[in-house]
């Protein structure tokens, strides 16, 4: 069992101080961000590592995970899991990114911040479900938590389809989202059908140059991810994926993984045992995996 305990008053007062020391004075978030409800999030049940610690497969039980952990199963998460006062800091907005106009909701200042996490929707979704702070267990409170609440900025936008034009419009937003806070790391998440976008980034050297990693939850593996930019660049990419997922298979892009692994790449694969399309958007911890991405 991997338990991640909060540290001490006066060593969490020092993390977030020498995050913010470094953020202020280099291109690059190096610090770890504090824990944020790790007892809640980040107590999860490890059942194997591999690869010296880059894969792990971890526990999923849906009557814990589902209906231990939400009011409404699948539809609010308990209360205790989310913290509201995040909401002072968000908003929506629509962007206009050259020729077009992209919706998002923004959580967290706008301009200098320390770093930004975009996530990307998959199909039938839209800007409000990496904004709700009740669905999968409140997973998203604590994403905009620990982006905003650490002086970065996270971006959830709508994208209109999974084409160029939506790569087009997520570069867009990169350029945008450079521009606002330059030279800061920028960490791009897609999720299910999403991921044909952060593939689609990830061959425009242009967008490369302003990432400083991606996540991919319950995607689709790109045969060809060896030709891109983001490959050449060596950047972090981590894969979250459920085991029985009915939509894109696990083992897709565990092979996608295993190929990059044997060629030196930085790259993790947290596989969530018995589960299903939507539990990594639901189970990843998410500062853990963004700690990972910014200090590698």
């Amino acid at each position: 069992m991997r338990m991640q305990m909060s540290t001490s008053h006066c060593t969490t007062i020092a993390a977030i101080a020498a995050f913010f020391l470094a953020a202020s004075t280099s291109g690059h978030a190096a610090e770890r961000l504090p824990p944020y409800k790790d007892d809640l999030f980040s107590t999860q049940n490890v059942l194997q590592t591999s690869d010296k610690g880059a894969l792990d497969v971890i526990e999923y039980d849906e009557m814990r995970d589902i209906n231990g952990r939400d009011q409404i199963p699948q539809k609010r998460a308990q209360q205790k899991y989310v913290s509201l006062g995040i909401r002072k800091q968000q908003s929506d907005e629509t962007l206009q990114l050259g020729a077009q106009r992209l919706d998002v909701t923004r959580v967290g200042q706008s301009s200098g911040a320390a770093f930004a996490v975009i996530f990307i929707h998959g199909r039938n979704g839209d800007r409000r479900l990496g904004a709700n702070d009740y669905s999968f267990g409140g997973n998203f409170n604590r994403l905009k938590n620990l982006v905003a609440g650490n002086g970065g900025v996270y971006y959830s936008p709508s994208v209109k389809g999974f084409d160029s034009d939506g790569v087009a419009a997520i570069e867009g937003l990169i350029r945008y989202v450079s521009k606002q806070s330059p030279g800061k790391p920028i960490i791009l998440t897609c999720a299910s059908m999403g991921s044909q976008l952060c593939w689609g980034v990830s061959r425009d050297p242009d967008s490369v140059k302003r990432l400083k990693g991606m996540v991919i939850l319950s995607g689709v593996a790109d045969p060809d991810f060896a030709k891109s930019s983001f490959f050449k660049a060596k950047l972090p990419l981590w894969f979250a994926h459920g085991s029985r997922d009915p939509v894109y298979a696990a083992s897709d892009q565990q092979t996608l993984f295993e190929k990059l692994l044997t060629t030196g790449y930085p790259t993790h694969f947290t596989l969530y045992q018995t589960g299903n399309h939507g539990t990594p958007i639901r189970m990843i911890d998410w500062r853990r995996t963004l700690n990972w991405l910014l200090g590698s």
